[in-house]
């Protein structure tokens, strides 16, 4: 029963394991790609599964398979512009980690500093609202019944 347990256990491994793993290794840089411009390109690039890794660091299969593309297209003789172009066509501006400044991207670039001033109001308000509350004082009759319940209090525990 275990050997066979086993043997699932590994083949599951085996399978969830890519089958390639393409490093700078496994590209011929003798050609028409540079490896410097090849690593300028991939760095510049947003790996679509980790999100925050560039494609030159990212490990995942789709990031490993994007590195492959980007050296076929430059082997092709493609400009850094037509590969990014292409990319963006097919992946949209989040594959970029400097996306343009369009309409489409406005809440990207200025969404985190219009929540830092929505904040900063909001502290503002509070803070001089809270600046401007006088503290009253204990009213006569609250006075009264404040004293009533203390002298309660230690009756009570003098018994």
């Amino acid at each position: 029963m275990l050997p066979r347990l086993l043997r699932v256990a590994l083949l599951g491994l085996a399978m969830s394991m890519p089958a390639h793993a393409s490093t700078l290794a496994d590209f011929d840089f003798t050609g028409n790609v540079s490896e410097a411009h090849y690593k300028a390109v991939i760095s510049e690039l947003r790996c679509l599964v980790c999100q925050n890794e560039s494609l030159a660091g990212s490990q995942a299969e789709l990031a490993q398979d994007l590195r492959e593309e980007v050296y076929k297209m430059m082997d092709a003789g493609k400009t850094d512009d037509e590969i990014v172009d292409f990319l963006v066509a097919r992946y949209g501006d989040f594959v970029l980690y400097d996306p343009p400044l369009k309409p489409s991207t406005w809440l990207l670039w200025f969404g985190p500093f219009v929540l830092a001033a929505l904040a900063l109001l909001v502290m503002g308000y509070t803070v001089r609202k809270r600046s401007r509350g006088v503290e009253q004082g204990l009213t006569a009759a609250e006075r009264a019944r404040v004293a009533s319940l203390l002298s309660e209090g230690t009756e009570n525990r003098k018994s």
